[in-house]
């Protein structure tokens, strides 16, 4: 995390608190404007060109933010974020929100991967039982390898929890040689 989009991300985390705004839907409309500005290289150099005036720039997100339906403080801090010429931080931003965001309401980010596609009520059952091991609500991203054979890995922060059958497989393996 930088200094710099640090502090944009922890202000943002402070309007969304302070005005009660949907966490979730505030968190996806930032990441489909920094989807749209990764998908659109013309439109990085746009909004980052010192040659183009501030308000062509934010004519061109008041016509993305209508399309997309994007809300009102999502809006200002893009156009924060063109104003200060920081926007080419906009993915490190979106990331450091999501961070201080979870980290205010008490959530932990954690990445599963598993052999095949879990039903809703697995991933369900998997995450509330995640919950309980760590004693957070869970925010959970999936993957899905199937060199792991089967069951999961999960990774919240820097543990990793390997319930994987290839992972059972390697114990074994090294019970084995050092014996």
């Amino acid at each position: 995390m930088s200094a710099i989009t640090s502090r944009y991300a922890r202000a943002f985390v402070d309007v969304v608190v302070d005005d009660k705004l949907d966490a979730n839907r505030t968190l996806q409309e930032l990441q489909t404007i920094v989807a749209t500005n990764q998908s659109s290289p013309e439109l990085g150099k746009i909004w980052e060109s010192p040659a183009i005036p501030g308000e062509q720039k934010r004519h061109l997100l008041d016509a993305i933010v209508q399309h997309e339906g994007i809300s009102r403080p999502v809006r200002n801090l893009v156009a924060v974020l063109i104003d200060h010429r920081r926007i080419a931080g906009i993915g490190e931003v979106a990331k450091d929100f999501e961070k201080e965001l979870n980290s205010r309401l008490g959530f932990a980010e954690a990445q599963i991967t598993s052999a095949r596609d879990l039903s809703p009520s697995e991933k369900r059952d998997l995450e509330s039982h995640i919950e309980k091991l760590i004693g957070k609500k869970v925010r959970a991203r999936y993957a899905r390898d199937e060199a792991i054979l089967g069951g999961a890995i999960v990774q919240v922060d820097s543990t990793i929890y390997d319930g994987s059958i290839k992972g059972q497989l390697e114990k074994i393996r090294e019970e084995l040689s050092s014996n």
